[in-house]
């Protein structure tokens, strides 16, 4: 899953509507609306968290018109996120109030949950004042693109209800303009300090920049929602929106898009080295190591890293020398992957074929949730092709999260191109990992989690994430999911995926590996396409340490579920221990440990 990122400092999270209103956020420049009552505490530092979490809400509200739309703010609908440099450096005075007012708070005199909320807000703020210093934001474009990517999301997961929210969606669509302006600015701030993406992350962005130049009015993505405008507008008023919708795509989008087109191809390209990794680029190292505490939420070195990949990859080719044997294969393991990368029993046809296969696959996923969860999410998920305009540069397969109260449903989106590339061994895990019990599942219950603070609900905790996305791939095994060797295997494949990015990540960005070096894990160990490995190697050059956040959040989630089945023992309940993973949402692993120490202890 990738979620749609903005340069500023403060670990973005959505907001609700009628938020209350935060002196930092004026100070910050950002609107500001009316105060609203902290509610009534019998402890009086319990309330000033509350007091300052309001605030936190309204300032996030503020920063983040994305995320606030997606809740239902049709004035956040009209906006787009400031990405300049100058806005970034201007929220280092609102987010150090914060951090001095949640230091004046002793944890101590707060209820159970009101420390994790102190914690977990204490350090948010913290990760976002450090991170102003990195200027991290210079790296402005990955190898999937850069504003264009934007674009589609919103407009894939927009739904317009009324003539108030297509107004303000169409005012958005001019705001995309600065969006664009911004992205350029901050790249050419990277080309003048050497912060530069290599050649082979601006060529992937280059392609997807000239797709997005040829989209037609017809397959325009921004134009999508005006598609299915409610009857209960007016007719007139339908063709009046669209008109305009139109006509801001035409006056604003279509030269945005060239003049990105036309600075990537004349100014970045020349001047982007050819070597890959942060490592080689002034003040990468530092920036890497920043970047890996924030997606892992540990103290751990990119060193370290490397070695537990190590030590993954020796154990999990164990494993699948063993479903090897089970799938009858009497050769070398070598002469197995090529098996499986060549065989055309493992692919689909069409490209219909594919998604229906995912379909059925997801459907049955379902079906296995009740004996795991006792709490499942009300909002829906669909399963729908990644965009033409960008599958040829896209990952196999991603969610993208929904809205119930726009009434959005969550996306798996499955890429149907290169069909030779998209083994069918590989399917099962993919779809659980990034519908159900994955990403769908953990992103929708947390959305809907009432009782807990805007922040909370809304959080973005990459470790949690995706390491919630790859156990549920294990999960995989307990529901019976994998019916032959070959899917075992797959399953297996998977995991080796995870356990090869710590290796190459770190790779890459820290030791000064080539591209080839990096290749060489996924090539030699697991059963990736060639066409995966090669996108996915661009995803990590560009993208510096994302890609060790799951493998080390699985392998925490894991240890967490044995400690408490060591602890309980026969009063160990799978469901019960789920939804107290996941019903209060996403926190950093330590944080997470905490919480769920004090659940096993309530448990005994």
């Amino acid at each position: 899953m990738k979620i749609i990122g903005l340069a500023v400092a403060a670990g973005l999270a959505t907001a609700a509507t009628g938020a209350a209103a935060a002196p930092e956020a004026a100070q910050a420049g950002v609107p500001v609306e009316a105060p609203v009552a902290a509610p009534a505490t019998a402890r009086p530092a319990e309330a000033a968290l509350n007091a300052l979490i309001a605030d936190y809400e309204a300032y996030l509200k503020a920063i983040d018109p994305f995320a606030a739309g997606g809740e239902g703010d049709v004035e956040a609908m009209g906006r787009v996120p400031d990405l300049s440099r100058a806005f970034e450096l201007a929220q280092r005075a609102p987010l150090e109030a914060f951090v001095a007012r949640v230091e004046a708070i002793d944890p101590a005199s707060l209820s159970q949950a009101g420390r994790i909320n102190h914690a977990f807000l204490l350090y948010s703020l913290k990760r976002g004042v450090e991170g102003l210093d990195y200027d991290a934001s210079r790296l402005a474009f990955d190898s999937e693109g850069g504003p264009g990517t934007w674009a589609l999301y919103v407009g894939q997961s927009t739904r317009l209800n009324t003539v108030a929210e297509a107004q303000a969606y169409i005012q958005r669509i001019r705001g995309f303009g600065d969006i664009y302006a911004q992205t350029t600015d901050n790249a050419r701030r990277g080309l003048a300090t050497g912060m530069v993406q290599p050649r082979s992350v601006t060529e992937s962005a280059l392609a997807g920049a000239r797709n997005d130049v040829a989209i037609t009015p017809e397959d325009e993505p921004l134009l999508k929602p005006f598609a299915t405008l409610p009857t209960t507008i007016a007719p007139a008023d339908r063709d009046r929106l669209r008109a305009e919708a139109a006509a801001a795509v035409a006056a604003v989008i279509v030269p945005a898009r060239q003049a990105w087109l036309t600075f990537l191809e004349t100014e970045y390209l020349p001047q982007a080295p050819i070597e890959p990794g942060l490592g080689n680029r002034p003040g990468g190292k530092a920036l890497y190591a920043y970047l890996v505490r924030g997606h892992t939420t540990t103290d751990l070195t990119p060193d370290q890293i490397h070695q537990i990949g190590l030590s993954e990859v020796a154990r999990i080719r164990a494993r699948m020398e063993v479903e090897m044997k089970a799938a009858g294969w009497t050769g070398d393991f070598a002469g197995f992957l090529n098996f499986l990368r060549t065989d055309p029993q493992f692919y689909a046809q069409t490209r219909e074929d594919l998604l229906e296969k995912a379909s059925e696959m997801a459907k049955r996923a379902d079906g296995g949730l009740p004996a795991l969860f006792a709490t499942l999410p009300r909002l829906p998920y669909d399963v729908q092709p990644v965009p033409p305009q960008i599958e040829a540069t896209y990952t196999t397969g991603r969610y993208n999260p929904g809205s119930m109260q726009n009434g959005v449903p969550g996306h798996y989106v499955v890429n149907t191109s290169k069909l030779d590339q998209r083994p069918l061994y590989e399917l099962p895990a993919l779809t659980l990992h990034e519908a159900v019990p994955g990403h769908h599942l953990q992103i929708a219950l947390q959305q809907e989690a009432e009782d807990q603070p805007y922040f909370r609900r809304q959080a973005n905790v990459t470790a949690f994430t995706e390491g919630w996305g790859l156990y549920s791939e294990f999960l995989g095994e307990e529901m019976g999911f994998y019916r032959t060797p070959y899917e075992r295997f797959g399953r297996l494949s998977y995991e080796m995926w995870r356990a090869c990015r710590l290796v190459a990540d770190t790779g890459l960005h820290w030791m000064g590996w080539s591209e080839e070096q990096a290749r060489a894990c996924f090539r030699d160990n697991s059963a990736l396409a060639p066409h995966n490995i090669e996108t996915e190697l661009q995803r990590y050059i560009g993208w510096p340490g994302q890609a060790t956040a799951y493998k080390i959040g699985e392998i925490r989630l894991r240890e967490i579920r044995a400690r408490a089945e060591r602890e309980l023992g026969p009063k160990f309940n799978i469901r019960t221990f789920h939804d107290a993973l996941l019903t209060e949402g996403p926190l950093p692993l330590a944080l997470l440990d905490q919480r769920m120490d004090a659940w096993i202890a309530a448990e005994k």
